[in-house]
């Protein structure tokens, strides 16, 4: 076990609502002495025209999710998140499914999306096996191990992001299964177009829309909430009705540039636990 796995170890153990709190006070640590996180933090909420004072809270949000991650990865299998997760809209996850064409969740980097991956696991899987979730590998060799025991739990697996991943997905679909992509996240070169989120064209992925496209799954807007009392969330469920998720006939553009209103909806429900400091606007990396 290296050093790493083994503090990860060690800070699964303090109690989850102070390990909120210390990151909350390491988010806004990061933010006074980084001065390029600040002004990219700053520059993404003015393009999105959101008021500062609506997303200021995200500032120590983010530090507050990077301090959940060694609970979120670490904690038993056996150990449940029903006590602390509440639903919104699981009704619109059960009719998708009744439909038996798959379901898409479409979850950005809004709230506590790696406790909503394993929450909704953990809610659906015992009624409609497991979910499979697309993940990037990490970058870091030695995240790879915790990455790794983070999704692979029950009822959650991952396929990577490669022909063989989606592959993986769409026979998923085709099963009537369910799968996970954060819509947000910039793909590799070739692997998107350029499409408008908050006034600005951004490199935005088409795998989502053409996997909804090509099996009929119904993609449903998803993000787990942190709430203000210690340890709770709540999952918000919504269906992503755009036509564009549907039409084999529009334009890789016109898709992409749906599935970012999608987000930008997600987001301005609760930009102040949007993830503002990420590129969003980067260039596209040429994978390999």
């Amino acid at each position: 076990m290296s050093a790493v796995t083994r503090l990860f170890h060690f800070l699964a153990r303090i109690p989850l609502p102070l390990m909120q709190r210390l990151g909350a006070a390491l988010g806004w640590l990061v933010w006074w002495v980084s001065p390029s996180y600040r002004r990219n933090f700053q520059a993404n909420v003015k393009a999105a025209g959101v008021a500062w004072r609506d997303a200021r809270p995200a500032v120590a949000a983010i530090g507050s999710m990077v301090a959940e991650l060694p609970w979120v990865w670490m904690r038993p299998h056996a150990a449940k998140l029903d006590s602390l997760v509440k639903w919104d809209g699981a009704e619109y996850f059960e009719a998708a499914m009744k439909a038996g064409k798959g379901v898409i969740i479409m979850s950005p980097h809004l709230g506590a999306w790696e406790i909503g991956a394993q929450a909704i696991a953990e809610k659906f899987g015992p009624t409609h096996g497991p979910m499979i979730a697309l993940f990037r590998p990490a970058r870091k060799a030695w995240l790879e191990p915790l990455v790794a025991n983070a999704r692979t739990r029950p009822y959650l697996d991952s396929a990577p992001t490669s022909l063989a991943g989606v592959r993986t997905l769409i026979r998923a679909l085709r099963n009537g299964g369910y799968t996970a992509i954060l819509p947000d996240q910039v793909p590799p070169l070739g692997q998107g177009v350029w499409a408008p989120f908050f006034g600005r064209d951004v490199y935005t992925m088409t795998l989502l829309a053409k996997l909804a496209q090509q099996t009929g799954a119904q993609v449903i807007m998803t993000w787990c909430e942190r709430l203000p009392a210690d340890q709770r969330f709540c999952m918000h469920m919504r269906p992503f009705d755009a036509p564009e998720m549907k039409d084999t006939n529009v334009s890789p553009e016109v898709a992409a540039a749906a599935v970012n209103r999608g987000v930008e909806s997600m987001v301005l429900d609760a930009p102040g636990q949007y993830l503002w400091g990420y590129a969003r606007d980067k260039q596209p990396r040429a994978e390999g």
